[in-house]
């Protein structure tokens, strides 16, 4: 059963990412991990922003004129000094520096911090855990199994299979 699950994970993230060049990709997961390292923040909670927000294309454009990996808006980009926000290392980093200051905001809670990302801080702020609004709720919910993915494929790839290949 464990080794199915892994089977389906794996599949469902190849399709995510069936799209995204490699090296494009390469690109963004080392602007990640270092910004993410930078700023105190987990790698696999970025990542899931990320794949949550634009599956990883580099210059996705939403409805609303939310744009690049981490689909900041255009207001929100001039205030965090992102000039290009179709660039990696601009969005990346500017993505990530408003998610340290989000989890600074709610005293390390990266669930809070979720919420404000997709809600803003404001609306959460007023209601902390007690938001009611379905959208936030899914998407802190797909953030959190995003990153739990992460860590369960992580830590399935550290265990040799038994019997397994020698």
């Amino acid at each position: 059963m464990k080794t199915a699950g892994i089977l389906v994970a794996l599949t469902w993230m190849a399709t995510c990412f069936a799209s995204v060049s490699p090296g494009s990709r390469q690109e963004a997961e080392y602007y990640v991990a270092a910004y993410s390292q930078h700023y105190g923040l987990p790698l696999e909670f970025v990542r899931a922003v990320i794949e949550q927000e634009s599956g990883w294309q580099r210059c996705a454009v939403s409805q609303k004129g939310a744009e690049g990996l981490m689909q900041l808006m255009p207001d929100t980009a001039k205030n965090l000094g992102v000039l290009n926000r179709c660039d990696p290392d601009q969005n990346i980093s500017g993505g990530v520096r408003l998610l340290a200051w989000l989890a600074r905001k709610f005293r390390g809670d990266l669930r809070l911090a979720a919420a404000a990302y997709y809600a803003g801080a404001k609306a959460i702020e007023k209601r902390g855990l007690d938001y009611a609004n379905p959208d936030v709720i899914a998407y802190v919910a797909s953030i959190r199994a995003r990153v739990e993915l992460q860590r369960r494929l992580r830590n399935s790839s550290l265990h040799p299979i038994p019997g397994g290949a020698r």
